[in-house]
């Protein structure tokens, strides 16, 4: 699946709910079923800067591809790295770098997250980006 793919499939799953009640269960209900990190990966080096909530994002390239797992302490910040986890991971770096991810959007996400919620929004995707950044480096 593509990550514009993923992201339509995000979009579909999200029209479903009319009410943004609904939709932050959802995002809970996302956010409790992403596998849990590694205990060895809730390093400083991968905390997410500007983010309220902490927040562990990991990488690792497997066959080419950049492979996320992420864990937040947030209920509904988890459901939020579990959505971009679910669209960003297992492509490419070229495909993480060239991608747009227009469903934050599409699902009116950024407009419903208070504001510091929304930079940390912003800050998980710098920091999948430089992770792609990082191993497309190494190849």
């Amino acid at each position: 699946m593509t990550i514009n793919e993923a992201q339509d499939r995000v979009i579909e799953e999200f029209s479903e709910f009319s009410d943004w009640m609904d939709k932050y269960a959802y995002l809970i209900d996302l956010g409790n079923s992403l596998d849990p990190i590694d205990e060895k990966a809730k390093i400083p080096q991968n905390l997410i800067e500007g983010c309220q909530s902490r927040v562990w994002l990991d990488a690792a390239e497997q066959e080419g591809k950049v492979v996320f797992t992420a864990e937040s302490d947030a209920v509904i910040v988890k459901g939020i790295i579990s959505l971009l986890i679910r669209v960003m991971s297992g492509h490419t770096p070229d495909e993480i770098l060239e991608a747009e991810l227009y469903f934050i959007d599409q699902i009116g996400l950024k407009e419903h997250l208070s504001p510091t919620r929304a930079n940390g929004l912003l800050s998980m995707v710098k920091q999948i980006k430089l992770y792609a950044l990082a191993f497309k480096a190494k190849s």
